[in-house]
């Protein structure tokens, strides 16, 4: 298996085992952990397990777990979901802003040449085939940039966010964790970086962070 990162999906092999462990709430049950993935966070414990956490049919149904990686039956990363494009194919494409936006957003990063992938309820839905979306719904997206960004795409970035009615929300992945590009924008300095110890604050995301949270 390959290694797990961060928004990458997971479907389970046995979902009646992570029931059995207990601790899990009553929304996650086995008909629902059947279909849909869990979703890798970023933690870390002595153990090597893999750090999860569980979306359910609302909003609100979100929940912490730890699974073992011979529970992994299937990944699929948010680099993939945006490579297959599955957006344009979506029953309701024509009537949600999220995906309808899709095409604009795929290009414009592709020019910028970053590896980027879907995450979020859109990249949930895209993946599983379950529709969870709505009108209101945002487009969160993570770019991997192993090097500090040059101004001229961070304004590229910038003008991108701002070209659209839906929310667009983007995580910039470092080597040290990621941090949202809407506050590095705004503040044009120190933003929140998660890491898989915990969030810390950092003048500078791709340096060692300066101060734990």
């Amino acid at each position: 298996m390959k290694a797990l990162q961060p928004h990458d999906l997971i479907w389970l092999r046995d979902p009646a085992a992570l029931l059995a462990a207990g601790n899990v709430p009553d929304w996650a049950d086995a008909e629902w952990l059947a279909q849909a993935p869990v979703v890798v966070r970023r933690d870390r414990d002595a153990t090597a397990r893999i750090p999860i956490g569980i979306r359910g049919r609302e909003r609100a149904h979100r929940h912490a777990a730890w699974i073992d990686a011979a529970q992994c039956a299937s990944v699929v990363s948010p680099e993939e979901i945006a490579t297959a494009g599955f957006w344009r194919l979506h029953p309701r494409r024509d009537v949600l802003p999220a995906l309808r936006a899709l095409d604009h957003v795929a290009t414009r990063l592709g020019w910028l040449g970053y590896r980027w992938g879907i995450t979020g309820a859109v990249g949930f839905a895209l993946a599983s085939g379950i529709d969870v979306l709505h009108a209101g719904s945002d487009i969160d997206l993570v770019m991997h940039a192993p090097t500090p960004l040059p101004e001229r795409d961070l304004a590229a970035l910038a003008s991108l966010i701002d070209a659209h009615d839906v929310r667009l929300d983007i995580q910039i992945a470092t080597p040290l964790g990621a941090f949202a590009l809407r506050e590095r924008l705004r503040t044009q300095g120190r933003v929140l970086v998660k890491t898989d110890t915990g969030p810390v604050l950092s003048d500078d995301p791709w340096l060692t962070p300066c101060q734990h949270c």
